[in-house]
């Protein structure tokens, strides 16, 4: 089956109802779910409905990730806010924190808000978004399971810990960066597995110092292992830059861990001392700055736009379509996607699997029906 594309509508709806059949409460479930399709909408198929069913159903069924979000402010000042997020889901601890950073903001001007035992909170984008439609300059990040090694080290010691930034301008689209420290991230290669790609070389480096290659998955599985691990921006060594991914992938982990005192490193390789599976106990900061308290955000808009239109009317190198900017591809993405998601042949099977486990059978019908 080749890929068949399912209308938002369909999808949207279906993702809500088969949440709310896990356990999530229904605002909830709506969160998770425009999270989760935003990504797809993006054009970040790693981290879309390719997750809906391993990373986060199957997390709910086995136990480790509680459907039920009870968020509690450890702490909070007028600017700041700890909050434990208590395993449940990462979509709404990030969602629920951003909305309060943005909120601290509007009043006192800058806002941040950091959450411990949480879950995959889905692309960190979607939360710079939060806070450049609101107005304001936004950062967020999270730490995630060890799969990164330090410049001149073979072993994953950080997780892929995205650094991501959003900037209000007055174009169609607001500035956002969105990536992970590391070179690339888990997510593309169980998207590789799922499409039969090969690794990009350089990307991965093995435990003898010689770059990975070869299929995603096996490459995936050998990071699992601990014989491999994933570089960070800049690659091997130092010469390309190296330890400069390194030195934001360490900042990103203690942002993560050290506000919070959250859990860091190998504690969060979902495996706890006797060696079960248990919660990933992430962390994630949320920093929202309002730009109203400064000049306004009729300037930050504009001046930001002025600065990305300076950025792609530049010369470009020889053979070169054109310069982007941070959310410019994202844009496009979307509006090219209007009609829907298209959805792999393997995906097609987990939406067939949890349609059926939900009873949802009769209710939903998928282009691949026909």
């Amino acid at each position: 089956m080749p890929s068949r594309v399912v209308d938002w509508k369909t999808i949207t709806d279906f993702v809500i109802e088969a949440f709310m059949k896990y356990g999530v409460p229904e605002e909830d479930a709506k969160i998770c779910a425009d999270v989760l399709l935003e990504s797809d909408r993006r054009g970040i198929e790693s981290h879309g409905v390719n997750r809906f069913k391993p990373i986060y159903l199957d997390r709910i069924t086995s136990g480790v990730q509680k459907p039920v979000t009870n968020l509690e402010i450890l702490k909070e000042t007028p600017t700041t806010a700890v909050v434990d997020g208590h395993d449940g889901m990462g979509q709404v601890v990030g969602y629920r924190c951003m909305e309060l950073a943005i909120k601290k903001a509007k009043e006192y001007g800058m806002g941040m808000v950091v959450a411990r035992n949480s879950c995959h909170y889905g692309i960190a984008g979607y939360y710079t978004s939060m806070a450049t439609k609101a107005g304001c300059i936004g950062m967020t990040g999270t730490n995630a399971r060890p799969s990164v090694a330090p410049t001149w080290g073979v072993e994953g010691i950080f997780g892929t810990n995205p650094f991501t930034l959003g900037v209000p301008t007055d174009e169609p689209f607001d500035f956002n960066f969105d990536c992970a420290t590391s070179i690339t991230q888990n997510g593309k290669f169980e998207y590789y597995e799922r499409i039969g790609h090969d690794v990009i070389p350089g990307t991965v480096i093995g435990d003898d110092g010689e770059p990975v290659t070869g299929g995603g998955g096996a490459a995936l599985k050998r990071i699992r292992q601990g014989t491999a691990a994933l570089l960070p921006v800049g690659g091997i060594g130092e010469e390309l830059g190296g330890y400069k991914g390194y030195g934001f992938n360490m900042f990103v982990e203690l942002m993560c861990a050290t506000l919070s005192d959250g859990y860091f490193g190998k504690q969060l390789n979902g495996v706890d001392e006797n060696g079960n599976k248990c919660a990933p106990r992430l962390g994630h900061f949320f920093i929202a700055i309002d730009t109203d308290h400064f000049m306004g955000e009729d300037v930050c808009r504009r001046k930001a736009g002025e600065i990305a239109r300076l950025a792609r009317s530049s010369r470009k190198m020889p053979g070169a379509e054109r310069i982007w900017t941070a959310g410019e591809k994202e844009y496009e993405i979307r509006l090219a996607r209007k009609d829907g998601v298209p959805i792999n042949e393997s995906v097609q099977g987990e939406l067939n699997f949890v349609r059926h486990e939900t009873g949802l059978d009769d209710k939903y019908r998928f282009p691949w029906d026909c």
